[in-house]
């Protein structure tokens, strides 16, 4: 296997969803394929890719789906989505190396490489594996998983937290801190646009606290608010106060032509230890936005994040700092503006698609390269 990207090909394999699938029928550059997860940067690099949603999964695969899902969480484990994976292993093993980009098709690639049928090496992205690790029921299934998530290559996670976290709960198994990247091409700042909206918060992660960020709405009346969320989050937010709009299940060019019109965003979040509304997080900041993000650990560390300085950072469930953070910036429009700026001058510096793709090309290569040495 030689360093040259022309040379390798990549499986991604991705979690079978709507959005997913829309992405990969949305063109090349379009803003929707960044849950590809670098796919067309990789592409770009002369890398030949093909992943596990290219075709529907026939109607057995449902059923082996079923019955291994079954069988996992009977024994006290976890499951994933077995039906995107079976199928496709005779194109996984043809590979030079599998990219699994969630834990929902990480675990069952993870299982089946310890079983013997997945014979390529793994990359596996971790997003919130040690509190499913947590779930595991009796020493044995974690012995198993331990082992399983082993034979990996290498462990990718977005968070330093989390990356940590899994070095002390897997031992000697590789665990790489990769920080998330943003198409700062895409995302540039648009100067002149008239502002609609004084706070915009986006997003359907389960550990969004938009039930905070109503608290300050309802004691706020003279602030206007626009909630982007998923149909899941619009149901527990019942009715919400007379200066918040709710929009659901948004395109992602809509929610953020959404940020675009905002005078600042603000992205509350509970304490866990994979997500800070990363992505986002990172968008908003290529758009030169002023943002209120809560400091959960998932990025206290790693993503250049500094308190005043290219956004403002407010500990998880302080609603207080919340509001004064928000009530400041909306008080002060030209130091919300050089928050921006300094914001989008971090992305283009050190949170660029181009630096994750090329950091994750290498590790792909690398993997490649070890199977050719075994």
């Amino acid at each position: 296997m030689s360093g040259d990207a022309a040379t390798l090909s990549v499986f991604f394999a991705y979690r079978d969803s709507a959005l997913r699938r829309a992405a990969l029928q949305a063109p090349v550059g379009a803003a929707e394929r960044y849950c590809l997860f670098g796919l067309d940067q990789l592409a770009s690099r002369g890398v030949a890719v093909r992943h596990n949603l290219e075709v529907e999964p026939p109607a057995w695969a449902s059923a082996l789906d079923r019955a291994a899902n079954r069988l996992l969480y009977g024994l006290g484990g976890y499951g994933g989505d077995f039906a995107s994976v079976f199928p496709f292993l005779g194109a996984a093993n043809r590979a030079d190396v599998v990219l699994s980009t969630v834990d929902t098709v990480g675990i069952p690639l993870a299982l089946l490489a310890r079983a013997g049928l997945l014979r390529s090496p793994l990359v596996y992205v971790a997003v919130g594996l040690p509190e499913r690790l947590e779930r595991l029921s009796g020493e044995g299934m974690r012995r198993l998983y331990a082992s399983a998530l082993g034979r990996a290559y290498a462990i990718v996670s977005y968070s330093a937290y989390e990356a940590e976290a899994l070095r002390r709960a897997l031992g000697h198994t590789r665990v790489v801190f990769l920080p998330f990247g943003v198409d700062t091409e895409a995302l540039r700042p648009s100067f002149g646009v008239l502002a609609d909206t004084d706070v915009v918060s986006i997003g359907a992660d389960p550990r969004r606290d938009y039930p905070l960020l109503l608290r300050v709405a309802a004691r706020r009346p003279e602030i206007s608010f626009r909630l982007v969320v998923s149909a899941e989050h619009a149901r527990a937010l019942g009715s919400p106060p007379a200066n918040v709009a709710v929009e659901v299940d948004l395109p992602l060019a809509a929610a953020l032509d959404r940020a675009r019109k905002a005078r600042l965003v603000c992205l509350p979040v509970r304490e866990n230890s994979y997500s800070g509304a990363t992505t986002t997080l990172l968008q908003a900041m290529s758009m030169a936005k002023p943002v209120v993000v809560s400091r959960t650990v998932a990025i206290a560390s790693g993503y250049d994040l500094e308190d005043g300085v290219n956004c403002r950072l407010v500990a998880p469930g302080d609603e207080t700092a919340l509001e004064r953070a928000m009530v400041e910036l909306l008080a002060d429009p030209e130091g919300a503006a050089r928050l921006g700026a300094r914001a989008r001058e971090t992305a283009e510096r050190s949170l660029s698609w181009d630096r994750y793709a090329d950091a994750l090309l290498e590790l792909l290569q690398e993997a490649a390269g070890a199977r050719g040495g075994r």
